[in-house]
């Protein structure tokens, strides 16, 4: 699959760019993508939440009122789950949702992504560019002239550039990230997948 290299103003370069097939053009396997989004979104999750059980909740070291003769049921402890302000049962405890995944599996459902965005056209490179100082408003200015203004777009750079990150974080429809650091679920969660050219490699030599 051949495409145009685009400049950072929209135009031309004349320069044609060719993605790999083996990661642009494979057979994309649905079931990868599945357990590979499942395990991004199950390790996001902190598993700090707690409640207090009745063991560890304040209070109940005498009885609340004698046994008979008051017409309530009885009670031993004002710690009991029943009573106001007693420990709760079977409530939510610290603990981790980490899903495992193979990297072959991982590696797999990120070629499936990038060949689903190559399917739908949704791929644009664009020559190396960076700023000379960090400007939001020249970032917003490169993406109108991209003709991608206002849609979810994921940006794909080779390496670290600050310049360039800084200079998009507050465009709340963009998202940058290196290549080799983009997940399945970045991938498929944007609109549009706007590559550097230099990433179109980096993405290569990550993936094969």
């Amino acid at each position: 699959m051949e495409l145009k290299v685009l400049k950072k103003d929209g135009t031309d370069s004349g320069e044609m760019i060719t993605l790999n097939p083996e990661i642009f053009e494979i057979q994309p396997s649905d079931h990868a993508i599945y357990l590979d989004v499942r395990s991004i979104r199950a390790n996001q999750h902190q598993g700090t939440h707690k409640v207090k059980s009745r063991a560890e909740v304040r209070g109940g070291g005498r009885k609340p009122y004698r046994q008979k003769g008051t017409g309530n049921a009885r009670r031993g402890t004002q710690r009991s789950p029943l009573m106001p302000g007693g420990g709760a049962v079977f409530g939510p405890q610290p603990h981790d949702y980490v899903v495992g995944i193979n990297k072959k599996l991982k590696t797999l459902a990120r070629k499936s992504a990038l060949t689903y965005k190559a399917r739908a056209n949704a791929i644009l490179v664009v020559e190396d560019f960076t700023f000379e100082t960090i400007k939001t408003k020249e970032m917003a200015s490169t993406l109108k002239n991209l003709g991608i203004a206002g849609k979810k777009t994921l940006f794909l750079t080779a390496g670290k550039n600050e310049v360039l990150y800084k200079s998009g974080r507050n465009i709340p429809t963009l998202n940058i990230l290196e290549a080799n650091k983009a997940s399945t679920y970045d991938i498929l969660d944007n609109k549009v997948l706007l590559l550097q050219k230099s990433a179109v490699k980096a993405l290569e030599e990550n993936l094969l």
